[in-house]
């Protein structure tokens, strides 16, 4: 790139504007990058020089601003690495990554820098600080002891060695897992072999094949085909072929042996995430861990697992026995793995008289999408509209704006929904730029909402399953945390320096309106006939809330407790412990033992290629406050508006300004209790009414 050419990634920059995707080309990633970080060691530089007498304006400030553009500059660049993967992509993305990470460190570590924050700390002007602001210095100084700034020399240069290579190990991990998942495919041509499979799976198998250029149907291993499969296929043989499939990804069994093989690359993550934690003085990974979560100690939290455990047990016995005797009723003696799914279904279907995709015609896309705009809108009084002619990365991606009562915009948000060829898998938000007051004036904050659903098939539109809508509820209560905030400070804004473990609280609590009569009649009607869902098919929904639910509790303490010892107990002297970890977990708690070939932890990118390393716990932690959040609304009204505002600005507005502890008690009065949990779960031994 010449001097003469504007990069789009370094434009937008400047006057608050959104990306624009229509520009954003690979070869603008690094050089922007490169720019940015450029500009923010001048920014360093000056920030150490003018702080013999610190203050926020001439350190603090400044080091944000300098940051908050790199972060705006890359996001654009690893959402596209994310969505729209190519070589291209991949290759942009991989040259900036060891960039940024030898920035984090170099700041991280950077003693002059720190000691200038210290000495902040201990001014009076700390104390002319408003209490966020003070919350940013401390959580600083926190977060420069983490990065190794007390090491000496040869430690920091080691730890920032292995930041830079756990960086890489990360990008090659997720890597793997979308190859692996986009190498295997089935071409069916025996329409014989689709039985039991309801038109939306053929339909979307027969889509698969035609955008192949192929006859008959393909399956994928993308979530939409698998599922299907999973869940309806009569052909035994089908399923334990696609489950094998699924379930070896990125490992060194399967289809698709060593081909894309995690195994070597979780063995080094995890020597060296103990090498770095020992580094900073803690015994173990899960130790340092918890230094930015609610839990204090790792035991609290296996106790915290072992109790669900036991009280999902018996319900997770009793629940596998039913799917065993209905596929004895089928001749099936060995009941395994790829069955649960299939006998999952049939008992649904035989308890509560109804199929998952009996539901899947009220639940039109475009009308669940307003309809949970309509949700947040009666909770708390905020409006949301498209926005046209907004430049996006692909045609399914759709922008909006969040008004308030006042007017007042207070977000964007982009919403890419379905699942495509060349996108990672699951579903997530990612900030683009947060909320902050700078001297440009308050800059908004921006999100990327991305999903995998089932996408439009054959000019008909997107129905949804009930799973399906429960996950765009989910994903956009992370995007009301980030988006809602009324914090002007960057470093706790929105989601940031919020607990990890706490993270999940706004994203959970808005599930529960998936559930409720009231919330669904605003969306829930069927695309052809407008009819509102009806009464007898909403009351087998409800009363099918706890279907297996003890076996889905176990199964996320499993995966709960496997993450967490890996990293507790983690052994230097003792190769390959991820698997031995993994089948001692499942002999203590787990009711059904997988097959030999499942290699779950090579495609477990929470863990692995995300945030929760030692922290996947969070979701089962968060989900007692959020329930129990929930039952504030069940106490009074669905929709009521005081109790809504109340959680606006205890818990979304508040950001990382105070403890997520005092941000529940401050909305609920009393701190969480477990309560509402079980009842939600059907663990509290009541049945659930209508």
């Amino acid at each position: 790139m010449t001097d003469t050419q504007i990069n789009p990634l370094v434009a937008m920059l400047d006057g608050g504007q959104l990306p624009d995707f229509d520009s954003i080309k690979p070869e603008h990633a690094e050089p922007a990058v490169e720019q940015m970080i450029a500009d923010a060691r001048r920014a360093v530089d000056r920030a150490i020089a003018e702080s013999v007498d610190p203050s926020w304006n001439n350190l603090v400030a400044p080091l944000d601003a300098a940051e908050d553009r790199i972060g705006r500059a890359f996001s654009p660049v690893s959402h596209l690495h994310s969505v729209m993967d190519s070589p291209a992509w991949r290759e942009a993305y991989q040259a900036c990554l060891p960039k940024l990470t030898a920035f984090s460190s170099e700041l991280g570590q950077n003693t002059a820098l720190f000691e200038a924050v210290q000495r902040l700390r201990e001014s009076d002007e700390f104390d002319t600080l408003d209490a966020a602001q003070q919350r940013v210095v401390t959580d600083m100084l926190r977060d420069f002891r983490l990065s190794g700034v007390a090491l000496d020399d040869e430690k920091k240069k080691r730890y920032a060695e292995i930041a830079q290579r756990l960086s890489e190990l990360s990008t090659t991990f997720q890597q793997n897992v979308l190859d692996a998942t986009q190498a295997w495919r089935k071409h069916l041509t025996d329409e014989a072999r689709l039985s039991g499979l309801p038109d939306s799976a053929r339909s979307l198998l027969a889509q698969n094949a035609a955008n192949k250029e192929l006859d008959g149907w393909l399956v994928t291993l993308d979530a939409p085909s698998f599922i299907a499969i999973m869940t309806h296929a009569d052909d035994r043989a089908l399923r334990a072929e696609v489950y094998e499939a699924f379930s070896s990804r990125a490992s060194e069994v399967g289809p698709n042996a060593d081909e894309f093989d995690n195994s070597a690359i979780m063995d080094e993550i995890l020597a060296l995430r103990h090498e770095a934690a020992g580094l900073l003085g803690f015994d173990n990974y899960a130790e340092k861990s918890l230094a930015t979560k609610m839990a204090e100690t790792p035991d609290e939290i296996e106790a915290f697992l072992l109790d669900l455990a036991a009280r999902s047990r018996g319900p997770a016995e009793a629940e596998l026995a039913e799917l065993k005797a209905l596929a004895a009723d089928d001749g099936i003696e060995d009941f395994a793995a790829w069955d649960v799914g299939y006998y999952g279904e049939k008992l649904k279907e035989q308890r509560y008289d109804y199929s998952a995709e009996d539901l899947r015609p009220y639940f039109q896309a475009p009308k669940v999408i307003d309809g949970l705009f309509k949700v947040v809108e009666k909770l708390y009084g905020i409006r949301i509209a498209a926005l046209e002619g907004v430049s996006t990365w692909h045609e399914d991606v759709t922008v909006y704006e969040i008004r308030d009562e006042a007017d007042e915009r207070r977000g964007v948000f982009y919403l890419d929904p379905y699942a495509r060829e060349g996108k990672r898998g699951g579903a997530w938000m990612d900030g683009f730029q947060s909320r902050r007051a700078g001297d440009e004036g308050l800059q908004l904050p921006v999100a990327f909402l991305t999903c995998n659903f089932s996408p439009p098939i054959g000019g008909e539109p997107a129905l949804l399953t009930h799973d399906e809508v429960t996950t765009l509820f989910h994903e956009f209560g992370h995007g009301l945390h980030h988006m809602l905030t009324r914090v002007d400070y960057g470093p706790i804004s929105g989601i940031a320096g919020v607990e990890w473990d706490a993270v999940e609280l706004p994203s959970q609590f808005m599930e529960n309106w998936c559930w409720e009569r009231e919330s669904l009649d605003l969306f829930a009607a069927h695309y052809e006939t407008g009819e509102a869902l009806p009464q007898d098919l909403f009351d087998k929904l409800y009363a099918s809330r706890n279907h297996m639910a003890g076996w889905q509790m176990l199964r996320q303490v499993e995966i709960s407790l496997f993450d967490l010892r890996l990293h507790r107990d983690y052994d230097a002297n003792t190769a390959s412990q991820v698997m031995d970890t993994l089948s001692k977990v499942r002999a203590e708690v787990a009711v059904l033992t997988p097959p030999a070939v499942n290699r779950f932890p090579h495609s477990f990118q929470h863990v692995f290629a995300g945030g929760y390393a030692a922290g996947y716990y969070s979701y089962k932690w968060a989900e007692v406050l959020s329930a129990d959040a929930f039952a504030a609304f069940e106490e009074t009204d669905l929709f009521d508006a005081d109790t809504g505002q109340r959680f606006l600005t205890e818990v979304l507005e508040r950001g990382g300004t105070r403890d997520a502890m005092d941000n529940f008690v401050a909305f609920r009065g009393r701190e969480p209790s477990i309560d509402a949990l079980l009842r939600h779960s059907g663990l509290d031994g009541n049945e659930r009414a209508a």
